[in-house]
């Protein structure tokens, strides 16, 4: 296996970062939703990072990679937790789309829901798929899954490194002041 970790410790590392990053969506979503400004640039800068790091990064390496190899391993692909995951990843990106127009009122509501959404999608994905993963794939299986991260993070280019990916949420943090 190639880096230090697992396959499933990165998706719980870059999980961690993710929770921060909606942490800080939350925050912002007080401020919007109570008519107070946000720095310039400051939520625009904050979705992109959702699509580039949470979304395409992370759920692609889930979608792409993780979900077809515990299929491969003989857990059903509809109906079970894959199905569940694959649906909050849908509804993740609409709300995405939702916080990029509209209201403040209207983007702030969406901030929320898809904090809520994604802190309950984490907890699942942490306390059961995770496990699932470590539990049923065998060690070929963690590597060829280990390899298909690195492809996600090839294409993706820098973005996709968690140390750059922390480092634009803390920048993200000191311009929002929390």
């Amino acid at each position: 296996m190639s880096g230090a970790s697992s396959p499933t410790q990165t998706l719980r590392e870059e999980h961690r970062v993710i929770l921060r990053a909606i942490a800080l969506l939350e925050v912002a979503a007080g401020r919007l939703g109570d008519g107070r400004p946000l720095p310039d640039g400051w939520w625009d800068g904050l979705l992109d990072w959702l699509r580039g790091f949470a979304d395409l990064n992370h759920h692609g390496k889930e979608e792409r990679h993780l979900f077809p190899a515990l299929a491969q391993a003989g857990v059903p692909a509809d109906g079970g937790p894959v199905s569940v995951m694959l649906e909050e990843h849908a509804e993740g990106r609409a709300l995405i789309q939702a916080m990029a127009a509209g209201a403040p009122g209207r983007r702030a509501e969406a901030a929320r829901r898809y904090g809520h959404l994604l802190r309950d999608h984490i907890d699942k994905e942490n306390g059961v798929l995770l496990p699932l993963a470590d539990a049923v794939l065998d060690p070929q299986a963690q590597l060829l899954l280990s390899r298909g991260f690195e492809k996600v993070e090839a294409e993706r280019g820098p973005a996709a490194f968690i140390e750059l990916a922390e480092a634009e949420v803390d920048r993200l943090a000191a311009a929002l002041g929390a």
